[in-house]
């Protein structure tokens, strides 16, 4: 399953960058995206340098339509807004 970076999880005065709010296109409310809690997410560099995957975990849903908020090993950097991740 495919789904695309929304941004870094944010407070008025703060980002966290290896929190990352995910839009799953298949998934429209809540109570499906409760059923991905749990699955691993990798994220892969666009250059398609070997060894720059970084891999993270689905750890909450993130608002009522169907968004989910997963936690990486280590922070994602900026280019990685608005690309692809795959959920398995």
């Amino acid at each position: 399953m495919e789904g695309i970076i929304a941004n870094y999880r944010r407070a008025k005065h703060r980002q966290t960058p290896s929190h990352i709010i995910i839009k799953v296109a298949s998934i429209n409310d809540k109570e499906q995206a409760m059923k991905l809690i749990g699955k691993t997410v990798s994220w892969k560099n666009p250059i398609g340098k070997a060894g720059m995957e970084i891999k993270g975990k689905v750890a909450k849903e993130h608002g009522n339509s169907g968004a989910v908020r997963a936690i990486f090993e280590r922070g994602l950097p900026g280019q990685a807004i608005g690309t692809k991740v795959n959920i398995a």
